[in-house]
């Protein structure tokens, strides 16, 4: 019985420990050789993790795809801007009783690629 009830408190304390985890993520592809600065440029976008009390949300609603979201959004902020340098990440969140909205909002300075 001692054996089985430390077995089990060795599994759930590494289960803890572990968590969650992911790799490293590029939010802004390399810029290229040849560009020109047309602006600053911003986006948000958020997604949302609900269900149950705030200890236990678990359901991810477009909380995947926010940062693509955030983005693609700052780029549409500058007409003909092909992608950002000096890039900021920042994320804010607002608990909404059943879940947790959480919104990324990225800037940095919009650039127009010159192909030569």
């Amino acid at each position: 019985m001692k054996k089985i009830v430390l077995t089990t408190a060795s599994v759930l304390t590494l289960a803890l420990l572990s968590g969650c985890s992911s790799h490293d993520v590029t939010i802004a592809p390399k810029q290229p050789q040849n560009y020109e600065v047309l602006g600053k440029a911003e986006g948000s976008a958020t997604g949302s993790l609900g269900l149950l009390a705030t200890a236990y949300n678990f359901v991810p609603m477009g909380l995947n795809t926010r940062t693509q979201k955030a983005y693609a959004n700052a780029l549409e902020s500058v007409p003909g801007s092909t992608g950002l340098i000096n890039v900021t990440y920042q994320e804010d969140w607002v608990w909404w009783v059943l879940g947790t909205a959480r919104t990324v909002t990225i800037k940095g300075d919009a650039i127009k690629e010159i192909k030569q």
